[in-house]
């Protein structure tokens, strides 16, 4: 492999990954754009070698989607419904803490709760939610509401995004899922979802979460419009947060699946670049 490796366009890219140095923004986008994938693959490996061994990590989790009910209507999104529309839902409280119990009951160790921003359900709704869960399910670790959810329950709470945070937290939230982020480039935003949280405004609520001492995953979703310099500039932005509070668990790549979403007609990713994702 390294016989190969030293007649590739990327050898640059391993020799630094061998010395533990990081990787530019340059490199990131020479890495999108090189056909290299084993190599790819290969730089990447080392790095996992590095941190984690020959071990892989999971969590037994159950994901519970209170409503689909959401004033903000992004072109990629196939799940939002306005509250009129058919196929809409929003579930009572009892049924979540049912669904919460069962999953449980089933082996669960972490519950990931996430819905749209609806435009009626108070504040009070969710702190009882995540409260009801977290008394009868002590044990369970509750991971709920994107960055863009906060801000929207900060506003009908009339709270700072910190004492809203708090006020989950003190309820039983431990920690934020990753959603929302998309890509942080304002010119792809603008395009796709020009009414959501700002790319800025999504790391500004994990700033705050970090903060409190709750930490959060980290996401990007690809594959649509987004170009190769996107990409990287999302994943630097990630990258100077987490060494600043070191609060994100885990990076979750997401692809984009064009079907019946606006952007339909878009072929959405492929193979190769999934793999590139997770490698990068």
């Amino acid at each position: 492999m390294e016989k190969l490796l030293r007649s590739s366009p990327i050898y640059d890219i391993l020799q630094k990954v061998e010395h533990g140095k990081r990787l530019s923004f340059e490199d990131g986008v020479r890495l999108f754009k090189s056909n290299d994938i084993l190599h790819i693959g290969h730089i990447a490996n080392i790095v996992r070698e590095r941190k984690n061994g020959n071990k892989a990590y999971y969590i037994t989790n159950r994901h519970i989607n209170y409503s689909n009910i959401c004033k903000n209507r992004c072109k990629f999104c196939a799940f939002s419904r306005d509250k009129e529309e058919a196929g809409s839902y929003e579930m009572a409280l009892e049924e979540i803490l049912e669904k919460a119990m069962a999953a449980v009951e089933e082996g669960a160790t972490e519950l990931h709760i996430v819905g749209g921003l609806h435009p009626d359900l108070p504040f009070d709704f969710y702190l009882r939610m995540i409260r009801e869960i977290h008394e009868n399910c002590p044990d369970v670790h509750i991971q709920a509401f994107t960055a863009v959810e906060i801000e929207h329950l900060s506003q009908i709470a009339r709270l700072s995004v910190r004492q809203t945070l708090r006020e989950l937290r003190e309820a039983g939230l431990g920690s934020l899922p990753g959603g929302g982020a998309e890509v942080f480039s304002p010119k792809i935003r603008e395009q796709l979802c020009p009414e959501k949280l700002s790319g800025e405004g999504w790391l500004q609520v994990m700033r705050e979460a970090h903060a409190l001492g709750l930490r959060s995953n980290a996401t990007m979703l690809y594959g649509h419009i987004e170009t190769a310099e996107d990409r990287i500039n999302h994943l630097m932005k990630l990258r100077e947060l987490q060494d600043k509070t070191g609060g994100f668990l885990a990076f979750i790549p997401l692809a984009f699946h064009p079907k019946n979403t606006e952007l339909s007609k878009s072929t959405g990713t492929t193979a190769m670049l999934d793999l590139k994702v997770i490698s990068i």
